[in-house]
Formats: structure tokens, sequence, C-alpha cells
């Protein structure tokens, strides 16, 4: 289900799958195919993880490379979870041909 609320949004971010919603910032944002499939993917990583670890397991990574890069937006870009729905988002049928837990091919890998 694909939700608006525009005032859950912080700067530039225009979209998050919290389980098992989809949230955007505008209306129109419900038609963008990219942006949906996102967070889809991220909706199925979070179904794997049985939810509450899929969070921690977030966080944790977020927290950790925040701490290697210095810079927090550089961290939430190399999350393994954001790794995999931004390299796979344009791709919209991804999640048909997604292997199980495939977030973990893009946790060993720095963007340094």
């Amino acid at each position: 289900m694909i939700l608006v609320f525009k005032h859950l949004f912080y700067s530039n971010y225009v979209g998050l799958s919290l389980w098992p919603f989809i949230f955007v910032k505008h209306q129109e944002l419900k038609k963008d195919h990219v942006l949906i499939n996102h967070e889809r993917i991220h909706l199925q990583q979070q179904k794997e993880l049985l939810i509450l670890p899929f969070y921690l397991f977030y966080f944790s990574e977020w927290l950790l490379r925040s701490i290697i890069y210095l810079n927090f937006y550089r961290a939430y870009q190399n999350i393994s979870f954001e790794r995999e729905a931004y390299f796979n988002e344009k791709n919209l049928n991804y999640l048909e041909q997604r292997s199980p837990m495939g977030f973990l091919r893009y946790l060993r890998s720095l963007n340094l």
C-alpha cells in the first residue's frame, strides 16, 4: 500500500518503506515506477529479515559506515540495502529475478 505523507521526509528524501507500507512525499510520486520499485526492494529485504532485524541491521550498518566514511550521507549511500535498491531500481522485473538475501552481495564491498 502506498501512502502520501509529506511531513515524514527530511530534505531530499521522497520515499520510505516501513513494512508493509510505502510512504511518498507527494501524490505524483505514487506514479514514479523507479521510486516505487526501489521501495518495494526494501519491503522484500524487510520481509526476508523478519522486519525488526532489518531495521537493527540497517541502523548498525549505517552507524559503522558513518564511522568509516566520516560522512552520514555517504554512509547511507553505501548501506548494502540501499546499494542493492539503487543498483536495481530501474529494473522493474528485479524482484522476480532476485536471489533471496540479495543485499548480501552488496555488503562485502566498500565504495571509498
